[in-house]
């Protein structure tokens, strides 16, 4: 049985990477495809995409939204288009080449070999796996997913990856109209409530390595939202308890 397998990246000015991303994803073994969301990007992010499009027919695709809406809202949008094409094994990954494109393979394994249900490629599972951040943002980042587990009890040591794949019946089980956040709490968010819903979670271990060309989306306000984000998920889970879309509707 052959498994339809699609990578959403989500793109705002990346005309340095995406053309080596395209390729290098579409030239992966096991046929994966491609769905870039573009959030308007006056660089002409989504003009390389098309352009792309007549080389990897039906496998590489384009979602063009207006303006900067957010990282979470773009995945939101395109595990929906996902879950309407009927993909099997959704994929969740950067457009700068800090996630390595191989990797891929073997997040999807660790979902349809090892029956998991959501795959996360984890910095912090065997130590410290960054290259080239700064020591504050690495600290940041990993006490970042300290303090959620001990807020949420999320059994997680890399809580805001956004390196991941997913079965399908994970995101036919959540809420998606319902997920709040559209930064990194968005990455949050997702493994908190599939987490709550029963899924089964593993880390894979991966090396993170700092973007060389284009310039990162991180600001305060993203951090701010998360912090605050990761008890205000607490204090729902107490009074309204998670629970799977049953109704089918995407």
């Amino acid at each position: 049985m052959n498994h339809r397998k699609l990578v959403i990246i989500p793109t705002y000015n990346e005309l340095e990477n995406i053309s080596d991303m395209v390729h290098t994803v579409m030239n992966l073994s096991g046929e994966f495809e491609l769905l870039v969301i573009d959030d308007g990007s006056p660089d002409g992010t989504g003009g390389v995409v098309k352009s792309l499009q007549p080389i990897f027919s039906n496998r590489l695709h384009l979602l063009e939204r207006k303006g900067k809406l957010g990282l979470g809202t773009a995945y939101i949008a395109g595990f929906k288009w996902a879950l309407e094409q009927d993909y099997d094994f959704i994929f969740e990954m950067d457009c700068d080449f800090s996630h390595d494109p191989k990797d891929l393979i073997r997040l999807y394994d660790a979902v349809k070999e090892r029956n998991f249900d959501l795959a996360i490629g984890s910095r912090y599972i065997t130590g410290v796996n960054v290259v080239n951040w700064p020591i504050g943002r690495v600290l940041m980042s990993y006490f970042a997913s300290v303090y959620v587990k001990f807020i949420t009890g999320l059994p997680i040591k890399d809580a805001t990856a956004g390196f991941k794949c997913y079965h399908k019946s994970v995101l036919q089980g959540i809420r998606l109209d319902e997920i709040r956040f559209i930064g990194y709490a968005f990455q949050i968010e997702m493994k908190f409530t599939a987490w709550k819903l029963g899924f089964k979670l593993i880390e894979v271990p991966i090396i993170f390595t700092d973007r060389t060309k284009g310039t990162s989306k991180m600001s305060p306000k993203i951090f701010r939202e998360a912090v605050l984000g990761v008890i205000w998920m607490k204090i729902k889970s107490i009074f309204s308890p998670y629970k799977l879309n049953q109704s089918g509707s995407i």
